[in-house]
């Protein structure tokens, strides 16, 4: 007799409002379109902590199809405590090929409307208070807006 294990639960991590830059389009290449943003800093409201963004790092955009969109975003969130976390983080966003050109172009879109989920792999000091994340997965989803990014992080228990 096979047994399914149990589904894991989620518990909230943190929620971050990026502020991004404007973006460098590269245009159409081998591989579909192109495009970097720069991450210019934001806010991280965490469970039981808070902290920010730093002005470091980019979102890595590549753009298959006119409906999907491949997201590579790497960057540092610094804890109030001064800690910092790395944040290499793996996107998905689909959408109608009208919904993702309006988000291209910076025009704010019903995120009912568009499918935004990530996987980040999150790494800190091996001996601080956040020493806990370099051995959890997490994953999130996600919301782009025309000048930031919100995301809601989760831990995988």
């Amino acid at each position: 007799m096979t047994t399914t294990p149990p589904p894991p639960t989620l518990t909230h991590f943190a929620t971050a409002e990026v502020a991004v830059g404007e973006a460098i389009d590269l245009g159409e290449t081998i591989d579909g379109r192109r495009r970097v943003i720069p991450i210019r800093g934001g806010v991280v409201t965490g469970n039981g902590w808070s902290g920010r963004v730093l002005d470091a790092g980019a979102d890595y955009q590549q753009y298959p199809t006119d409906e999907t969109a491949y997201l590579t975003a790497m960057y540092v969130m610094e804890a109030d405590d001064g800690t910092r976390l790395f944040v290499d983080n793996r996107a998905l966003r689909t959408g109608s090929k009208e919904d993702l050109a309006k988000l291209v172009s910076g025009e704010r879109v019903d995120p009912a409307r568009i499918y935004f989920r990530f996987t980040p792999r999150i790494t800190s000091a091996v001996d601080g208070p956040f020493a806990w994340v370099n051995t959890t997965l997490f994953i999130g989803t996600g919301v782009r807006l025309p000048n930031a990014v919100q995301l809601a992080f989760f831990a995988v228990d």
